[in-house]
């Protein structure tokens, strides 16, 4: 077993942020944050550069480090058929947009539906994974200091 890096971008642009709207049998619907899994040799600014792009069309440019937290799932047929996503330290960063024309996306996750931009007055009102961000997000948003989201165990993964 490893522990996965993955680097995920809170994009603001025009007072709203770009969300990915997701789907999944255990999770039902909800939205997750653009980003993922950090490859080997790659700098986590170069993940979530290369995810967004991937996952949303746009390119972006990683500011600043402003969260950090630990998910673990505990489903053993999870654990055993993608042990690789079983435990994930998530490192969210502050993004500006370099244009805000999408190209169209080239690989989007599997329970990924759409990317969305919502008006953050309203992110109180979606449902986000990992669960930390659902009362942090605003403050992560306008907080110049990093947070520690902390650490969660849950049932499903998710995307």
């Amino acid at each position: 077993m490893s522990i996965r890096s993955t680097a995920k971008a809170i994009i603001v642009h025009k007072n709203k942020v770009l969300l990915n709207k997701c789907f999944d049998e255990y999770n039902g619907d909800y939205y997750s944050l653009p980003g993922g899994g950090q490859h080997t040799y790659e700098t986590l600014h170069e993940a979530v550069i290369r995810e967004c792009l991937e996952e949303t069309g746009y390119y972006v440019i990683p500011k600043t480090l402003i969260a950090l937290c630990e998910e673990i799932c505990e489903n053993p047929e999870t654990r055993e058929l993608y042990p690789e996503y079983i435990h994930k330290m998530y490192h969210i960063f502050l993004c500006e947009l370099v244009c805000d024309v999408a190209q169209k996306p080239t690989e989007v996750d599997d329970m990924q539906v759409s990317s969305e931009w919502v008006d953050i007055e309203q992110l109180v009102e979606v449902r986000l994974m990992p669960s930390a961000l659902n009362y942090n997000i605003g403050k992560m948003i306008k907080s110049e200091i990093p947070m520690f989201l902390g650490s969660e165990r849950i049932r499903y993964n998710h995307g």
